[in-house]
C-alpha cells in the first residue's frame, strides 16, 4: 500500500512539475527512483500514463483522466493526517473556484483572501469568467452560478435568492428624469450586456411577463464595463441585485421602476457529485452563504 501511494504521489508531482527531474527535486529523491515509480504505476495500470521525450512531457488521455482522482485521494489522505496530528479538521489543500467575473470581483476576491489568512494550509485559485465551465474536465471544486444551473450531474447548494433589477445613477435620473412606467424607458439610454436583439423579459407588479427591447447605444461583452457606464451616469442597466447591493446602499445607484424585475435568478454553488464533501469545500460554502445572507 505504501509503495502504491508513493507511486501515485510521484505521478502527481511529475505532471505538476512538468518533468521527471523537477519532480525528483521536489520530492527530494533520485531521478532513478522517480522513473522506477512511474514505470511501476504504468505496469500496474496496464497502459502508458505519461508521454515523455527528451524535451517534452505530457499526460496521455488515460493519465489526464486518472489525475483528478489521484489529487482527491492524496488530498483526503493529507487532511486525515493533519486531523490526527492536530486533533481537529482544518481545510487543507488547493480549492479551485469558478464564478462570473462581476460576482467574483465583488464577493469572492475579499472572501478568498480572508479564508487563506484564517487557514494556514488552505490555498484558493479563483477562475473568474462568464462562460460555463465543465467542473470535471477543468478540475473545479466549486462553481458559482447565477440562475438555474443546467449541470445535471453536479450537486447544487442554493446560496441566496436573487433577481435582476433596473438601476441607474442618481445623476443620470436627475438629468434625464425618472421613468414611471415601463414605456418611459423608450426615451432613456439603456446599457446592455447581452445580445441587443434579445428583449429583456421583465415581470410586472401583477406577475405578468413582458418582453421589452430597450433602446441601446452602449453595449459591451463585460458586465463590469456596463456597470461602470451606469455608475458614470450614462443610462439604465438590468443587473443582478447581488452585483449592485453595495452601490444601492451607498446611493451610487438607484433602483428604477421597483415594481419591475427579471425572473428569479438565485445564486447556486455547484460541486462535482461526490460521496463526501471535502472540508475545504464545506468551509467555503458556509462562509459564502453567511456573506450572501444579507443581500
Amino acid at each position: 500500500m505504501l509503495d502504491d501511494l508513493n507511486e501515485l504521489r510521484t505521478f502527481q508531482r511529475i505532471l505538476t512539475c512538468g518533468s521527471l527531474s523537477a519532480a525528483a527535486r521536489d520530492l527530494g529523491i533520485g531521478l532513478a527512483v522517480v522513473s522506477k515509480r512511474l514505470a511501476s504505476l504504468e505496469k500496474r495500470a496496464g497502459q502508458r500514463l505519461v508521454n515523455r521525450t527528451t524535451r517534452n512531457l505530457s499526460p496521455t488521455d488515460e493519465g489526464l483522466a486518472l489525475l483528478p482522482h489521484v489529487d482527491r485521494m492524496l488530498e483526503e489522505l493529507d487532511v486525515a493526517e493533519a486531523r490526527l496530528a492536530s486533533g481537529q479538521e482544518e481545510p487543507h489543500g488547493l480549492l479551485r473556484v469558478s464564478a462570473p467575473i462581476s460576482f467574483g470581483r465583488i464577493h469572492l476576491i475579499p472572501l478568498a483572501a480572508q479564508l487563506v489568512a484564517r487557514h494556514a494550509h488552505l490555498d484558493i485559485e479563483l477562475k473568474l469568467e462568464d462562460r460555463l465551465v465543465d467542473l470535471t474536465q477543468e478540475h473545479i471544486d466549486i462553481a458559482v452560478r447565477i440562475g438555474q444551473p443546467r449541470d445535471s450531474s453536479a450537486i447544487l447548494h442554493k446560496l441566496a435568492d436573487n433577481r435582476r433589477i433596473l438601476v441607474a445613477a442618481p445623476a443620470y435620473l436627475e438629468r434625464c428624469g425618472r421613468p414611471l412606467t415601463l414605456g418611459d424607458l423608450n426615451t432613456h439610454h439603456c446599457l446592455r450586456y447581452d445580445d441587443p436583439a434579445t428583449p429583456w423579459r421583465l415581470e410586472g407588479p401583477d406577475g405578468k411577463l413582458v418582453d421589452f427591447t430597450p433602446r441601446s447605444r452602449l453595449r459591451a461583452n463585460s458586465g463590469d464595463a456596463v456597470c461602470d457606464w451606469a455608475l458614470a451616469g450614462h443610462g439604465v442597466m438590468l443587473k443582478s441585485r447581488a452585483d449592485v447591493a453595495a452601490e444601492l446602499v451607498a446611493g451610487r445607484l438607484e433602483h428604477v421602476l421597483p415594481d419591475w424585475r427579471s425572473g428569479a435568478a438565485p445564486i447556486y454553488a455547484l460541486v462535482p457529485s461526490r460521496r463526501h464533501l471535502a472540508t475545504k469545500t464545506r468551509v467555503f460554502l458556509e462562509v459564502i452563504s453567511a456573506s450572501l445572507a444579507t443581500l
